[in-house]
């Protein structure tokens, strides 16, 4: 009962968090975690769960911004028609990629996923009839209009549909959790020989797990590419986007449900101030700090800041911080 009491409240103030935080920036800030906390979700599907580490989820990303925009541009579709197609065509890609590349395992499948961005990266590069290395501006429309997926004149509507993309991934993921297809992905992670041999086909919930993750991660392009309102392969399909979404998820706690949320609430907010404070010439520092929390995690408990909390949770209680514990019945003495 408590838990449903405090996330009744949570949910509550997230609901009014717009009306409490009024600044253009400061709603930009939540907009940026709550998109990265659901695409570090969507990543976690996989390699958290399913224990196959992509470092090239840039990929559905870029499908995703790219097939709205394109759609929205050329046959002049709604973007939310346009989210939906892109989905599906980040499926259809991942099951393409995840043939051969799943035959690969461990830091091999990383590499793999590497090159296959890199690849695509340089296709849409070349590729001179959506814009090529010169990006692709999205039609700005009058007045705004959620059917066009554009609000100019508030940052509010963006921060909600982020929010409630973020409470999607979260869903996928809890009924995951509990689902059959979630216990084969934990028992693929932790062994996938002895998952075989009990009778998992691995190749195919491996599969799952690429293309669940794949088509959320295609509607946070979709999403970016609306929110922008430009997209060029460098801002959608790079390898930096692929490694920060990995490092969201890594800090706050892989294969945790609530570790993306609590990585990007820490990471987003320190991209953002150390942008401003420097003028917009702090992404080397911005790396440095990056690596410098991974290490410091990684070293002082590799499970990530949920581990963290869980940790202090246990020493709170054993210093009697905690729920008293019940009186022992039996034949103790007096």
């Amino acid at each position: 009962m408590a838990k449903w009491i405090t996330g009744g409240l949570a949910l509550l103030v997230l609901l009014a968090l717009p009306a409490l935080v009024t600044r253009p920036h400061h709603r930009h800030v939540l907009i940026m975690i709550f998109l990265y906390a659901m695409l570090a979700t969507a990543w976690n599907i996989l390699a958290g769960y399913c224990g196959q580490i992509s470092l090239g989820h840039a990929i559905f990303f870029g499908l995703g911004a790219y097939t709205s925009t394109t759609l929205v541009k050329q046959a002049a579709l709604s973007p939310w028609i346009g989210m939906a197609a892109g989905a599906v065509v980040a499926v259809v890609v991942s099951q393409a990629i995840g043939f051969p590349v799943f035959r690969l395992r461990g830091h091999y499948f990383a590499i793999a996923t590497i090159a296959l961005g890199e690849i695509v990266q340089t296709l849409l590069i070349n590729w001179d009839w959506i814009g090529g290395a010169r990006g692709v501006f999205i039609p700005i429309r009058r007045p705004d209009s959620f059917v066009h997926f554009q609000f100019n004149e508030s940052k509010q509507n963006y921060y909600y549909i982020a929010l409630a993309m973020f409470a999607l991934a979260l869903l996928v993921t809890r009924l995951l959790e509990r689902s059959r297809a979630g216990y084969y992905f934990r028992a693929i992670r932790e062994d996938q020989e002895a998952a075989a041999s009990l009778g998992i086909n691995v190749a195919r919930s491996k599969q799952l797990a690429m293309a669940i993750s794949a088509g959320l991660t295609a509607l946070g392009g979709t999403f970016y590419a609306q929110y922008i309102l430009f997209i060029d392969p460098e801002s959608v399909l790079s390898l930096s986007l692929s490694i920060l979404i990995c490092l969201v998820a890594v800090l706050g706690g892989v294969g945790t449900l609530w570790g993306p949320l609590l990585g990007a609430a820490v990471l987003v907010p320190l991209s953002e101030g150390t942008r401003v404070l420097l003028g917009g010439g702090g992404k080397a520092l911005d790396l440095l700090i990056y690596g410098g929390l991974i290490v410091l995690i990684s070293v002082a408990q590799p499970g990530g800041l949920m581990a963290l909390l869980r940790r202090a949770r246990g020493d709170a209680h054993q210093l009697g911080l905690g729920a008293p514990s019940r009186p022992r019945l039996g034949h103790d003495k007096p």
